[in-house]
């Protein structure tokens, strides 16, 4: 489905839609035949400035070179990436809420298999892969100078050790379906993906979201956060967060017009789910309060939110 495009460049009128309110979400076409994440851009075909027009790859070529120059710096808890780290104890809370609340709750001597997109340099991988709770983590990015800083804080610390914690510099599309982590009588896959800060750098959200959901086995459960495309997220992660001297986190790390509202993820887990049949998504919002760190709130249209969702089939 393809929807029309806003002007690029963001004019005054936009920060003028502050002070008014906004519609919730854009409705989808009744001649649709299945759903896609509903954004500025059409889902279904990437912008011609970030990927080839014959690639078949989730990967931005911008995305990949703007990482790269946070490559560095990403293990330092002062530098670009603070946020970051600052994040990673909420999305372990947030997982461990979610697994709690299963219709089937888990005994406590299960292991759990991750898979880590977009790993970036590790923080939340190399967390997980700490857990007691986890039998093994595979972590893949698209960037190889930012898999090589993952790898070199890999060899700092035996617990990471493989098969402990794999990375993988690729793109979800390059890898291989996992068989069973423990017998044949199993399903392929893995117990749980996640997707933190990924989907806000993705051109086509709902074809990259069918390539990933196979991956993950029956049971298993899709983890991610990402942010809601509203006025006021506009305002605080563009025209703050990436301002000159007083922004937080280097200029260009956002596309607002990427940015997915947490009424069209639901939406397409319900709708479409790539063939798959999925519990209710679960979604939490969580803001950045300068001085305190990130707190979890209970409003999700306006900024950050996490979401987690299980596949029952």
């Amino acid at each position: 489905m393809s929807i029309s495009s806003p002007a690029r460049n963001l004019n005054l009128r936009l920060l003028a839609s502050l002070l008014r309110p906004t519609a919730a979400h854009i409705p989808l076409s009744r001649s649709a035949p299945a759903p896609t994440i509903r954004r500025p851009y059409s889902t279904t075909q990437p912008r011609p400035q970030d990927v080839h027009p014959s690639s078949t790859s989730s990967v931005s070529e911008t995305e990949v070179s703007h990482f790269s120059r946070l490559a560095s710096s990403w293990w330092d808890p002062h530098g670009p990436s603070r946020l970051l780290h600052l994040m990673n104890p909420l999305r372990h809370d947030f997982i461990k809420s979610c697994l709690q609340s299963s219709p089937e709750p888990t005994h406590s001597g299960r292991k759990y298999t991750y898979l880590d997109i977009g790993c970036g340099g590790g923080i939340f991988s190399s967390s997980a892969a700490r857990l007691p709770s986890t039998r093994s983590v595979t972590a893949i990015d698209p960037t190889p100078a930012i898999i090589e800083i993952a790898k070199a804080y890999q060899r700092s610390d035996p617990a990471l050790s493989e098969p402990k914690l794999r990375y993988l510099n690729c793109a979800i599309e390059d890898l291989p379906l996992s068989p069973s982590a423990n017998n044949t009588s199993e399903p392929a896959g893995t117990d749980i993906i996640t997707l933190f800060e990924v989907l806000e750098h993705i051109d086509s959200p709902s074809r990259f979201l069918k390539i990933t959901i196979p991956h993950l086995k029956p049971g298993g459960w899709l983890f991610g956060s990402t942010i809601a495309r509203s006025p006021l997220s506009f305002l605080t992660t563009k025209v703050i967060a990436e301002a000159p001297l007083i922004g937080i986190v280097p200029r260009g790390t956002h596309d607002w017009n990427k940015y997915i509202n947490p009424d069209e993820l639901a939406d397409w887990f319900e709708k479409d789910g790539g063939g798959g049949k999925w519990a209710p998504i679960r979604k939490q919002g969580i803001i950045y309060v300068p001085g305190w760190g990130w707190k979890m709130v209970s409003s999700i249209g306006y900024g950050n939110y996490f979401f987690g969702v299980q596949k029952l089939l």
